[in-house]
Order: C-alpha cells, then structure tokens, then sequence
C-alpha cells in the first residue's frame, strides 16, 4: 500500500497563508495607489514579449509564490488596459468597489456551491436578498423572480429561454420541432448584438433577429418596428419577445420603453429590457424616471459589474412570472440533495455556481442605496462637464442621452464621407490611446463614425476631464499637421 504523505502538497501552514494573501494585498494596494499616474494601456501589444516571460513557466519545477505575484502583478499592469485606471473612458468596465474585493476574496475562501440551497442556504439567500431590493427598486412586483448570472449576456439569454418556454408550450420538451411557426424577435440595430449569438446558441437561427433601424436620436423606432412585425406576420413566422434597450453600448441611448411595452402587450408578445449598464439607475430617485416603461417589463437584465462597480462578473436577470425559471430549466437528478428550498440550479443556466452575490452586497450594505444613488448622479454631472469641455473645443456631440457616454466629431471631417471620417476617427483614438493619457474607442453610431467617451470610473475627477479633453485636442492637431 502506498504510504500517504501528510500534509498533502497543496496544503500551506497558516503563516505561509497569510504572507501569502498580505502579499496580494499589498499588491493590489499599490496597484491602486499607482495606477492613475501611470499610462492608461500600452503602447502597443506585445505578444512576443509576454509569451517569452512566460516560456520561463515551464511548470515542471515550483516557484516560490513570492517571487510569482509580483510577476505577474507585473505583466498585468505592462501588458494590458487599466480599466480601474481614472482616465479610461471605454467600455461599461468599472473601478471595483473595495468593498467587492473584499467580497471576492471571501467568496473564493469559502467556496460554497450554490447549485443546491441545502448546500449554501446563508449564501443563497444573501443573494435573493441583493435581488429582492434591486427588483423592489426596479418596479417589479414581490412575486418577481431573479437569479445571478455571469453576465449581461447569459441574463439575455435567460431571456430568450423564458420567453421560448412561456410563449410556445412545446418548446420545453421538444425544442423548435415542437414550434409550428418560425419564431423571430425585435431588437434595436443598435443594441448589444449578443443577440445574435444568443440566436445561434438557441438553434433560433441569425436570421430570427429582427434588427430595428433607429430614429434620428439612435433609438429603436417604432414605426419600422410596427413594419417588421406585421411583414413577419404576413410571411407567417411568430414574433414571440421584443426587446428594449436602457443603455445602448454605442452611445447609452434609452429606447422608447413604455411605449414598446405597450406594442409587446397588444402583441401578445414577451417585452424583455436590456438594462445591463443603465439599470443603477433605478437607485436614484431623481434618475429613475428615465426608465420609466421598466416596471411594465416581462424581464430585466442589469450587470452589477458595470454602473453597480462590482469585480467581474455579476450580471443579474428578472422576470415578473412566478414560476417563469422554474418552467424554463427545473430539472430533477438523484445525486443532487432533496430540500425544501428552491435550488439555484433549477432556476439557471448554470449548475456549479460561485458565490457571485456577496460583493454585491457587502458593497450595498456598506454603501447603503444613497450612496450608490450619489454615485450614479455624480458620473452624469461629470458626462455634461465632460461634453461641456468638449464643445468648447470645437468637437461636436452627435449622440442624444441623459447619460454619461459622450460620442463626438470633427465636423469638418464628418462631412468628407464616412470611409475618410472612420479613418480620422481612429487615426485620433489610436494616438490617444498610444500617449498612455487616456484610453478612448472610434465607433460607428448608426453607421456615422465618432469618437466615444464613457464615465466608467467612480475615481475619475474633473482634472481627468480636462486631461482627455487635451489629449484628444493635442492628437487632432498632430494629424490635422501630418495631412
């Protein structure tokens, strides 16, 4: 018999333990003390280098973890966009909430798996806690439902399933060979387009989204969509889910909602809301107005990784239908353990889960809802001071919305054609991003290209402003001299 050797090789004494995460910490510390007076990204990729750093990882022989966290602290930091950076106006990529961090870390040490309730019933119900309120705050009656996801886009695709289960009663059990018609549904051109992977991963097919063209301030039109709708009819096929947008990635406009949830009950049809980014709004008393349509809504997605600051990845998917989660993936397998609670895995996607729950709410208890209310109304004021800076330099806004996502042109360029402008365009995005001040996105806004501004950071001041605003001053200039 083999002798087994004690303690075993993964074990650590507890002082190794803690030199070890006070290592991270202090990493993480400094990290975040440093950041903002360092480049926001790279010059440039450099993929060469970062495979030849690590060629030395052969993992035939250990490393001392002391000499591998600042190695790779390291390369993070050499090596890639700095999203928590001050001045990184791009994507809905937040600074995270200390108070998130903190949750991760005590999420991952704990480890609870929250496929079965028996398993995890203090983790499992701190998370329906968390979603309780944010329904509450939404619109959404008590009865609601909710669950975490991964992101924004496995909470649309909850979507997509729920509405497939409640609208074709044989979707359940026999797919798209027990649904007669064609199914199709209706999203903004100007939407996430994970629509269309959502579309293939469900076997709807591509073709099965209905791509709204936008109106004259980029928000999905009702008008076309009313044309849409009844040529599927005509042709036979069966819209079965409409969706609105509260935040488009592009330029965070907020679709018409309460008028599309009107068209999605005469319709008969499931109205689901995008509201990945734009859903903090729903914090503020002030701002939530602008979501006015949200409580009539047959599903919601907000990400709490995005406008919430929460570490990667917190998405959260509702629906009003009591029931609706269960109905679309209640499964029932004997070496999973019987309870009287409702498992996690029966109302998800997902089976094994983390506890992705927890820093969200260490961070809203810590915070309290008027904070996080503060915050999301601080970040608008800085996206009119930041389109205030940027008109009084001559670029012009081209994107109409209360919130913080600014999308500008030159308007000498924007009237020499849209293959020129595209190339201006990111010939100045690149040589920001190139200087290290700020990191900033070309983009094509209803086919129209801009430059793109995003407040993602509750870090960034209105220096930071000032110092975009000059980078983009200072690399127009250097191009407009080069031609």
């Amino acid at each position: 018999m083999a002798k087994i050797m004690n303690p075993g090789p993964l074990e650590l004494p507890v002082d190794e333990v803690g030199r070890l995460l006070a290592s991270a910490a202090d990493l993480v510390l400094r990290y975040a003390e440093e950041v903002p007076d360092g480049p926001v990204a790279p010059a440039e990729a450099n993929s060469d280098g970062i495979r030849e750093w690590l060629a030395d990882y052969d993992f035939r022989t250990p490393r001392p973890a002391e000499e591998i966290l600042p190695e790779v602290m390291g390369a993070l930091r050499r090596w890639g966009v700095q999203t928590a950076h001050p001045r990184y106006f791009g994507l809905f990529n937040p600074t995270p909430t200390w108070w998130g961090v903190a949750g991760e870390l005590l999420a991952a040490g704990v480890n609870p798996q929250l496929a079965a309730y028996s398993h995890a019933p203090a983790a499992v119900e701190i998370e329906r806690h968390v979603l309780r309120f944010l329904a509450d705050r939404l619109g959404l009656p008590e009865t609601s439902e909710a669950s975490f996801t991964v992101g924004g886009a496995e909470a649309n695709l909850t979507a997509v399933l729920v509405a497939l289960t409640c609208r074709f009663p044989g979707f359940a059990e026999r797919g798209l060979a027990g649904v007669p018609e064609r199914p199709v549904f209706y999203a903004s051109a100007e939407s996430h387009l994970a629509w269309l992977k959502i579309a293939h991963l469900t076997g709807l097919g591509r073709e099965a989204v209905r791509l709204v063209p936008v109106d004259i301030r980029h928000r999905l039109d009702p008008v076309r969509l009313r044309e849409l709708y009844e040529a599927d009819i005509v042709a036979g096929r069966a819209p079965f889910l409409l969706v609105g947008t509260a935040g488009t990635t592009g330029g965070g406009i907020i679709d018409p909602l309460g008028e599309l949830a009107g068209l999605a009950r005469d319709w008969g049809i499931h109205f689901h809301i995008d509201a990945a980014w734009a859903g903090a709004v729903a914090l503020s008393d002030r701002l939530r107005p602008l979501l006015a349509g949200v409580a009539a809504a047959d599903s919601v997605t907000v990400d709490a990784h995005k406008w919430l600051s929460a570490p990667m990845g917190a998405g959260m998917f509702f629906t009003r239908h009591h029931g609706a989660l269960a109905d679309t993936f209640h499964v029932s397998t004997r070496f999973m353990p019987d309870t009287d609670g409702v498992d996690p895995y029966t109302t998800s996607v997902q089976w094994s889960r983390r506890f992705a729950g927890l820093k969200v709410f260490l961070a809203m208890a810590a915070v309290g809802e008027r904070g996080f209310a503060a915050q999301v109304e601080r970040d608008v004021a800085l996206g009119e001071l930041l389109a205030s800076r940027l008109a009084e330099t001559g670029w012009r806004r081209i994107n109409e919305t209360p919130l913080p996502v600014v999308c500008v042109v030159d308007s000498e360029v924007d009237a020499t054609g849209s293959e020129r402008s595209m190339r201006w365009h990111t010939a100045v995005a690149e040589r920001v991003v190139r200087s290290g001040q700020a990191w900033i996105a070309p983009i094509g806004l209803a086919g129209r290209p801009a430059l793109r501004l995003c407040i993602t950071s509750y870090r960034t001041q209105p220096r930071d402003i000032d110092q975009v605003v000059a980078a983009l001053d200072k690399a127009r200039a250097a191009i407009r001299a080069a031609t």
